[in-house]
Formats: structure tokens, sequence, C-alpha cells
């Protein structure tokens, strides 16, 4: 998979099944949700517990393909450099709606400890850069997912 991966983000003339393609988004998109949830360098339990849950809905995934895809989202993101790997190919195949639901889910994690972590922000402020979001749509997101933390807890 690693390397269906490298080969689609270094290979671009290569053509590649609409199924390749959906499975590289995909890993691209748990690659960096995993960046968020490492950004503290530890998986908190509720971190771990609501990941599969945003990669189902999120991604419009079954159950079953969550736990492979999170296993080679790991590896992914231990060998990335930086998020370009990840963002270019969802800025090419997203479209806005897609991206904002991307940020959601990487605010939704980032707020399930209970505390932001200073990384956790910054992957994420400089994810929404690179998906040429505005600072209003950001933020938004941002209170979306800090109303949702806040209704779990009460």
């Amino acid at each position: 998979m690693l390397a269906k991966l490298k080969q689609f983000f270094g290979n671009p003339e290569t053509p590649l099944s609409d199924e390749e393609r959906a499975e590289h988004l995909n890993l691209a998109a748990a690659s960096l949700l995993i960046e968020v949830v490492m950004a503290d360098e530890n998986m908190s339990e509720k971190e771990a517990e609501l990941l599969p849950t945003l990669l189902t809905t999120t991604l419009n995934l079954d159950s079953a393909d969550v736990q492979n895809l999170i296993s080679d989202a790991k590896k992914s993101q231990q060998k990335s450099t930086s998020l370009y790997e990840f963002t270019q190919a969802i800025n090419d195949n997203f479209n806005i709606d897609q991206k904002q639901q991307l940020i959601l889910a990487m605010w939704q994690l980032a707020y399930a400890d209970g505390h932001l972590c200073q990384y956790e922000d910054q992957i994420i402020r400089r994810t929404a850069e690179l998906f040429y979001l505005r600072h209003s749509e950001l933020i938004q997101m941002r209170n979306i997912a800090m109303e949702q933390n806040q209704q779990n807890e009460s």
C-alpha cells in the first residue's frame, strides 16, 4: 500500500483505477488525522475511540476497512516528511465541503482529550492553509468541534 501511495504522489502519469485512487485519498486523509492524534506524541483513549468513527463518517467507509486504514495511515504518517505529501492529492480530488469535513474531523480529534495541544493546532492550521481554505472556514470548523466536545462532556 505504501509503495502504491509513493507511486501515486511521485508519478502522476501512471493511470490509477478509481478504486486505487479512492484508497490513496482515504490513506492521505487518514494520515492527516493520525498527524493530529500523534502531535502530542500519544494517543489518548478518547482519541483512539473517536478516530474509527470519524474515518467511517468523514470518508464514508465501512467499519471493516477502517482498522486496516488506520494501520496503514500510521505507517505512512511515520514515514512522511511533510503535510504536503497528503494535502496535494486531497486538493486535487476533494471539493471544498470534503476539505472542510476533514478539517472538522481534525479539530474533533484535537479536542477529544479535553485540551488542545499547540502542535495539534499548528498541524490543523497548516493543513487548512494547504487546502486553500479561508481563515473563517477554519474557525467555523473549530467552533463546531468545540461545541460538539462540550455537548459530549455534559
